[in-house]
């Protein structure tokens, strides 16, 4: 089981759903991917209705809250690890970012902030204490990429650089395909990708996480039979077995087969 090694600051180091039917996403995600969950209380900075945290073989691999507030669209959210949060926070204002949440302590957990940045996407910092972020990736049921659709590719690059310090890596710059990755090849977690052209005009850019399946088009008959819905159809990629799906509920993300 690939479990990662400590995270490196701003690398991707946790995933957060925001559902508002915690409920029918326990159902949904267990089935899909074999989650377990348990649910904890107030005591983590959550609303009322607790904190879930999802585990695959007793390992922590995403949480789960309520979407109580109205007019936002339910979503997964990127975590990326930092070392000080309040610093985080700063460069991230530095940058042209802004500050949406904390920095605020979850408990002895950690500490965790929100922001938005010069694209409009929301990203979050964790500090770790107790917990240091998810303990699977890159195998079935587990976090597996991390992508920013960014509706100003340059602006994006030059942010996620100066706030949260990737050592970028371009892994391609054509017509077709401008892609930046957060490390050099070998140990990039996450990647930014023009998407100007494909996003809805007026479109904020958004992160994007990708859960692998052994069988991607078999994991999209299972997702649609639970209730969830094909975005787009799988298709294949250097990288493997791709396609974009929706829960229940609305929270986009992508399969791809390991």
């Amino acid at each position: 089981m690939p479990v990662p090694a400590a995270f490196t600051p701003g690398s991707p180091c946790w995933i957060h759903l925001t559902s508002s039917d915690p409920e029918k996403a326990k159902a949904f995600y267990g089935a899909l991917f074999g989650w377990q969950n348990e649910t904890s209380g107030e005591e983590f900075g959550s609303s009322a209705a607790g904190y879930t945290v999802f585990t695959k073989d007793n390992l922590p691999i995403a949480g789960l809250t309520l979407n109580d507030r109205a007019g936002f669209a339910d979503a997964w959210a990127v975590y990326l690890a930092s070392e000080d949060a309040a610093a985080t926070a700063r460069a991230v204002t530095e940058a042209g970012g802004r500050l949406l949440v904390g920095p605020v302590r979850v408990g002895m957990q950690g500490t965790m902030a929100a922001f938005a940045d010069p694209g409009g996407a929301v990203v979050c910092a964790w500090q770790p204490e107790i917990h240091q972020g998810f303990g699977l990736s890159a195998e079935a049921g587990a976090p597996c990429w991390f992508e920013l659709l960014a509706a100003d590719y340059e602006a994006a690059v030059a942010f996620y650089t100066r706030a949260f310090g990737w050592k970028t890596e371009t892994m391609s710059d054509t017509d077709e395909l401008r892609y930046t990755l957060n490390s050099p090849y070998g140990d990039s977690t996450a990647g930014i990708l023009d998407a100007k052209a494909s996003l809805p005009a007026g479109a904020t850019s958004h992160w994007v996480v990708y859960l692998g399946v052994p069988d991607t088009d078999d994991a999209v008959r299972r997702a649609q039979e639970l209730g969830g819905t094909a975005m787009r159809p799988a298709w294949d990629s250097p990288y493997g077995r791709l396609a974009q799906v929706a829960d229940p509920t609305g929270a986009v993300f992508m399969l791809i087969s390991v």
